[in-house]
């Protein structure tokens, strides 16, 4: 039964916005992840069934020692739809055979009302958007170089062609020089490349912020990757930057640290420091960080952007009072993470990135950033169009932003027309003190001047904010 309370905490931090589905299965121990995943996504997609089926028959009302929903649905998905409950005999297995005859008879007047011939007309379908969403992977430098990847894949029959065109065609991506892109279908998880961190699985969206904020690969280099966890972008800063100088790699979460370490391991870092703490937490003028000159924040989000063969399976972030307060939340706590980005006496730039497609999450948090004090006396701008993926054609919401310039620094992904997920990314620089410093006195930073006049109520915001996010995401 334990397998069972296992997969239900992953639904519930599903239901809770906690990350998506593959990140949270990463979580799971190695040892079960896959039987967590494969019953953890065939029940969200029988979901609605068979919430209709556990109401109908009131089960929970009358079984009280069943306590959690989510672990009902796992177990009448199993008796339903599999072969059964694999557990042993125990008060709550018993607790749902009692009523084995009735969750039989709702499930079959569901399928008769709905018309359904079979089981799996019953079971929620891809998102369509994920058919037109290569597969991607991104060649890691760290242990050879995209020639050898493509002459490997060569001698197993890929051909170089348009990737929707045939399950054997892959392509060079025309932004990210170390990404390849393959047919949606194909599979590479068993694969010795994937096993052994020669290629790893990471959209093309999720490959901007390491790529924009580009590192140099050069010995005495420092970076931060403010929220580390499952590794992907840090190993792509790792290799960027030729596996030198110093990448303090955060992750706060004591499960996702240990996920981050092995990644990180499989992938050959050698360069990295992973770091369980809070990024927020860290001293700017600790002498272990203060030369840090790039910083990463990738924060929480609500993940609305997310778009592919598993996450459409989520409910969506509600468009009701509930829903704007947690994004209103979650808003709070990113431009925190950019404020406190800033206050490292040595960064130059920062590359700030969300999965999500909300203005508030995105254009309207780097537009307060740039009315902080930590970005006005810091002399921080956003780096422009040129040097931020510069033929990328979409661009941020101009109505959102200060002027059309501002706008155009910004890079949007759109599911819809863009081949990714959908995808947010800016980048902010250090103009040089001498330089002209923008002329904004808003509101805004004299309310942030006024409220920054002591620590103490600095570090009472600050920790109340923190924890209103954490409880968010």
């Amino acid at each position: 039964m334990n397998f069972y309370f296992e997969a239900a905490k992953v639904l519930d931090k599903l239901d809770s916005k906690k990350g998506s589905i593959k990140g949270i299965i990463a979580t799971v121990a190695e040892k079960d992840r896959k039987r967590t995943a494969a019953l953890v996504i065939e029940t969200l997609k029988y979901k609605p069934v068979l919430n209709e089926v556990l109401d109908a028959t009131k089960l929970l009302k009358e079984e009280r020692k069943i306590t959690s929903r989510n672990l009902a649905l796992l177990l009448i998905h199993d008796l339903l739809l599999a072969n059964g409950i694999q557990a042993g005999d125990g008060p709550i297995k018993q607790g749902v055979l009692r009523h084995k005859t009735r969750l039989h008879g709702e499930f079959t007047r569901i399928k008769i009302k709905r018309g359904a011939k079979t089981n799996a007309e019953l079971a929620q379908t891809d998102d369509s958007r994920a058919a037109h969403i290569p597969r991607y992977v991104r060649v890691n430098r760290n242990c050879w170089t995209v020639e050898d990847a493509i002459e490997t894949f060569g001698s197993r029959g890929y051909e170089l062609a348009d990737p929707l065109t045939s399950i054997k065609a892959f392509a060079k991506d025309k932004h990210i020089p170390d990404l390849l892109a393959f047919h949606p279908q194909v599979q590479f998880v068993e694969d010795a490349l994937y096993k052994e961190g020669k290629i790893i699985l990471q959209d093309k969206a999720s490959c901007f912020p390491a790529h924009v904020l580009a590192p140099p690969a050069d010995e005495g280099s420092v970076v931060i990757d403010a929220t580390a966890a499952p590794g992907n972008k840090t190993s792509h800063l790792s290799a960027l930057m030729g596996n030198k100088g110093k990448l303090f790699a955060f992750e706060r979460d004591r499960k996702r640290f240990s996920t981050l370490k092995m990644m990180l391991s499989k992938a050959r870092c050698r360069n990295v420091e992973a770091v369980n703490a809070d990024f927020l937490m860290t001293s700017p003028t600790d002498e272990k960080f203060s030369k840090v000159t790039h910083i990463l924040l990738d924060p929480s989000c609500s993940g609305s952007g997310i778009v592919n063969r598993m996450d459409h399976l989520l409910e969506s972030e509600p468009q009701n009072d509930e829903g704007q307060k947690r994004l209103a939340k979650l808003a709070s706590f990113q431009l925190m993470m950019i404020r406190h980005a800033m206050k490292f006496p040595s960064v130059k730039r920062i590359a700030y990135s969300t999965c999500s497609i909300h203005a508030i999450e995105n254009e309207r948090v780097v537009r307060q950033s740039l009315e902080t004090p930590e970005a006005l006396d810091g002399h921080f701008v956003l780096a422009p169009q040129a040097d931020v993926l510069p033929t990328w054609h979409r661009r941020g919401l101009t109505e959102e932003m200060s002027s059309p310039d501002d706008a155009q620094s910004l890079v949007r992904c759109s599911p819809d027309g863009d081949a990714t997920n959908g995808f947010f990314v800016c980048l902010f620089v250090k103009r040089a003190a001498g330089g002209d410093a923008p002329a904004v006195t808003s509101k805004r930073r004299i309310e942030d001047e006024t409220t920054d006049t002591t620590h103490k109520k600095r570090h009472k915001r600050r920790k109340k904010a923190v924890s209103d996010a954490q409880r968010a995401s």
